[in-house]
């Protein structure tokens, strides 16, 4: 079901495993493999998450990997590999660095994931912050936001209904190239990543839904009206999802050290704390649980979904 902006604070999350930084990886995640990922996404599917989503790197610098960690599944391969083990959960880029890629690799990509998955794909995009990347890619890093405005326009004639999209832009033009099997929904979902004022524009001007990288709580209204005055000025009158990420949370009360930052408690309570986001405009949040093994974490997300979601709209 798509995630709309009037009913219900929806819930999706990240997958574990696939993306392992040292900023959020748990240690059980460096052992693990694709049957717990698939225990894991099975579980999201079978308990009402809206979405699970995947991130997007190509290769890591060494500069970089004792932070990023080198382990980044590739977002198509791992979507699609989950779209055969599940049934209604959504399937998410968050995000594709779309910039990395001439848009019709992209949309032969993604349009054919999900057409196999009967439409349950959004592409949540953004602009990528590893240079090296972009230069062994033969990218341009340092114009990668006007690429990706004008990769964002070329994705949304690449992935609509005609089997020859037609695009002319600065930079990237097509037109009479067919490309079948085109997406099962009619239109494919464009969510914008990032809080820097350019993504938030972005998102404002181009977006389907809006993706903020970690804005803390007390940020959130602000970015939320800004994003809302910019796309009133442009004339945008389709809605946009505006989602969250939560703090990291532990329903019940841990007998071991979840860090300060972690939400914990009774359901209830947790309930009340994340309706605050729907308070600000939210209509997405992405929740994230700390664990200690594969069981530990799908034993919180159905526990989330039986006793926390529930309230979220209370």
């Amino acid at each position: 079901m798509p995630i709309s902006t009037t009913g219900p604070l929806s819930y999706g999350m990240q997958l574990p495993i696939q993306s392992q930084s040292t900023i959020y990886a748990e240690g059980w995640e460096a052992a693990a493999g694709p049957d717990d990922l698939a225990e894991i996404a099975r579980t999201a599917d079978r308990t009402g998450f809206a979405y699970l989503a995947s991130c997007d790197h190509v290769a890591i610098p060494r500069r970089l990997a004792g932070v990023m960690s080198t382990v980044w599944y590739d977002p198509v391969a791992t979507l699609a590999y989950l779209a055969g083990i599940t049934e209604r959960v959504l399937l998410m880029s968050h995000v594709a660095v779309v910039g990395l890629r001439h848009p019709l690799v992209t949309a032969k990509q993604y349009a054919t994931l999900d057409h196999l998955c009967g439409g349950r794909l959004i592409l949540g995009v953004g602009a990528g912050h590893v240079a090296e990347e972009f230069e062994v890619l033969g990218a341009d890093f340092d114009g990668r936001g006007r690429v990706l405005d004008e990769t964002i326009d070329a994705l949304k004639a690449a992935l609509g209904p005609e089997e020859y999209p037609e695009f002319a832009g600065e930079r990237i033009s097509f037109g009479g190239l067919g490309q079948l099997p085109r997406p099962a929904q009619e239109r494919v979902p464009v969510w914008v990543g990032g809080s820097s004022p350019a993504a938030v524009r972005r998102a404002a001007v181009r977006g389907d839904g809006w993706l903020p990288q970690g804005d803390p709580r007390e940020k959130l209204p602000a970015q939320i009206a800004r994003l809302k005055e910019l796309r009133e000025a442009a004339g945008v009158e389709a809605p946009i999802v505006i989602g969250a990420i939560t703090e990291p949370l532990y329903i019940g009360e841990p007998d071991w050290s979840v860090g300060r930052r972690t939400l914990t408690g009774k359901p209830e309570a947790l309930a009340q704390s994340l309706r605050a986001y729907a308070a600000m405009g939210v209509h997405q949040i992405q929740v994230r649980f700390r664990s200690r093994s594969r069981s530990e974490l799908t034993d919180q997300m159905a526990a989330f979904a039986a006793e926390v979601a529930p309230h979220l709209d209370s």
